[in-house]
């Protein structure tokens, strides 16, 4: 397995976390359990970053926003790889 692979595992398995840290939400009493600690604990820090945008209607769009800057720092770290 190279190096960019392992990246792009890494950065996949990033967005999956987040995905599931925002499925949460929708279920009363998720946040409660291990696993789910767990996620507040990897994902919270880095979709803190986007508490700035405000939700529309009642539903935030700061993940989505923030999955897409994750896919651009992936971008970009394939572009340096390929610089160097």
């Amino acid at each position: 397995m190279g190096i960019l692979s392992l990246i792009s595992s890494l950065f996949s398995l990033y967005s999956f976390l987040i995905i599931a840290y925002c499925l949460l939400s929708w279920f009363p009493g998720a946040y409660q359990t291990q696993l789910s600690q767990l996620l507040i604990k990897v994902c919270q820090p880095y979709l803190r970053l986007f508490d700035f945008i405000p939700p529309i209607a009642g539903i935030s769009f700061a993940p989505v926003v923030a999955l897409i800057v994750l896919q651009f720092v992936e971008k970009g770290v394939f572009m340096l790889f390929y610089l160097f």
